[in-house]
């Protein structure tokens, strides 16, 4: 079969992501997109029905790869610094989980399948897309192409194992949490999709010449700003560019939720989901059940030194080991996987409407702040880190 419309080419990969959002949907977020996405994709191709091309042939990658920079300065003013800090306790806890991942992964993947994979791996095990394209990128400029597969699959099949656990120790925590909380005290906690997502409740002071085209202008001025920061400061840029999100969000040079005003975030993050499917064009199926040890183990072992920092950390800031555990598991899966698992709880565990929504106020701040460290901040800065060591 052979493809060469470029329309035609990015319906036919687009109607595989619908498909994966319709079953993530009907689970409640419990199989991931991504996975469905690219098992298809991989079938697709193996039986010959999907050129392995075809994803080059949709020029779909070539947005995701524009739209990076922009994606990771407008991930940047999404960090609501105020919560962070009265947050504190759970960014930290949060931290700590993804520093004892990396210091069990890394000496133990080296060990057992060699450093190149043990860093192929680390970035998407405590992050999301963009850990996953700065590990990718790297890995293909330094000539490791057959290892892509595994930051790939890393990044699809790591809340199968995350959100599970998370939602047991949730439900505990919540639990315990219902026979304690005060009424009276329940009002002082404020919704995290309020305060952290939706804060265009407060009526602001805005340009008023920032249409949706100014506003992707400055996306791309931050973003390149940061390519040239980086290219002379030999740091990523994409730490750079995460840097001037956050500081141009805080000197209101960028508004909250940026890429979302300029009606095209829907785009950016569909042409970074094309850039892993594409990552997969060469992996043939023998490849591919020659990496599912690495995966597991990678994810297994990741996953044990993600709790194991959650339940120390928890012990250091005197945070119940069920909470904190929970709070260092986001990184693991992220937002909106975080705040999905915090309602689902809160449903399940409130005897009340009443019950349900403290208890929602209760755990969604600091799950949504915690998945923010890791997913959006830490991950990238990882990423970037380790792959400079190749």
């Amino acid at each position: 079969m052979t493809i060469n419309e470029p329309v035609f080419a990015a319906m036919l990969v687009l109607a595989l992501v619908a498909v994966g959002e319709i079953i993530s949907v009907l689970t409640r977020a419990r199989v991931p997109m991504l996975l469905i996405a690219i098992i298809g994709f991989l079938v697709l191709v193996w039986t010959g029905i999907f050129p392995k091309n075809i994803v080059d042939t949709s020029t779909f990658s070539q947005i995701g790869s524009l739209m990076t920079g922009p994606l990771v300065v407008h991930l940047g003013t999404l960090i609501p610094l105020t919560l962070m800090f009265r947050q504190y306790k759970a960014v930290l806890i949060a931290l700590g989980g993804t520093l004892v991942a990396i210091a069990l992964v890394l000496p133990i993947i080296t060990m057992l399948f060699g450093y190149e994979t043990a860093v192929a791996g680390m970035g998407p095990i405590v992050g999301g897309i963009v850990a996953f394209i700065v590990t990718s990128d790297e890995l293909k400029a330094l000539g490791f192409t057959n290892l892509v597969a595994i930051p790939a699959l890393v990044l699809a099949i790591h809340k199968l194992f995350g959100m599970p656990v998370a939602s047991i120790f949730l439900r505990k925590y919540a639990l315990i949490l219902r026979d304690k909380i005060g009424l009276p005290d329940s009002k002082k906690y404020v919704a995290a999709t309020l305060e952290a997502h939706i804060q265009e409740s407060k009526p602001k002071k805005k340009f008023e010449f920032n249409t949706a085209n100014v506003l992707l202008f400055k996306l791309f001025l931050g973003a390149s700003l940061g390519t040239v920061i980086g290219s002379f400061t030999g740091v990523s840029s994409t730490i750079w560019c995460l840097i001037i999100g956050v500081l141009g969000a805080r000197v209101k040079f960028y508004n909250e939720n940026i890429m979302d005003k300029a009606k095209a975030s829907s785009v950016a993050i569909l042409g970074t989901i094309f850039i892993v499917i594409a990552s997969m064009s060469t992996v043939s199926l023998s490849q591919f059940l020659h990496f599912i040890p690495q995966i597991l183990a990678i994810i297994i072992i990741g996953q044990i030194g993600i709790l194991t920092g959650g339940f120390i950390f928890s012990k250091v800031f005197k945070v119940h080991p069920y909470k904190g555990m929970s709070l260092a598991l986001t990184s693991m899966f992220g937002f909106p996987a975080d705040y999905i698992l915090c309602q689902e709880v809160s449903r399940s565990v409130g005897r009340t409407e009443e019950e349900k929504e403290m208890l929602l106020n209760e755990l969604s701040p600091p799950m949504l702040i915690a998945g923010f460290t890791t997913v959006t901040v830490a991950s990238v800065i990882i990423a970037s880190i380790l792959v400079k060591t190749l």
